[in-house]
């Protein structure tokens, strides 16, 4: 979790927010670091975004309503997915 986090703080520190974080986006190298892959939902942000986009389950909620989102959407992903290791 620590490596993706990462990941998404050097996104988000370049204005990009991610917006599809899930397990099968995450990929580990040979050298057993994570990587993210498939950045097609991935947009620069300059302000809010509303478009509804994303894995139903690791979407954040401001987005299904369409009330507008920044980095804090891939914030909820990355604790969905926690959750998920912690409780299987």
């Amino acid at each position: 979790m620590a490596e993706i986090l990462c990941c998404l703080e050097k996104l988000h520190s370049l204005n990009i927010i991610y917006r599809d974080l899930k397990p099968e986006h995450v990929i580990i190298d040979s050298a057993g670091h994570t990587k993210l892959v498939d950045f097609g939902f991935a947009k620069f942000l300059k302000e809010k975004t509303t478009t509804n986009c994303g894995t139903l389950v690791y979407v954040a909620p401001e987005i299904l309503k369409q009330t507008g989102t920044s980095f804090e959407a891939d914030v909820w992903s990355l604790g969905v997915i926690i959750h998920e290791m912690i409780c299987g």
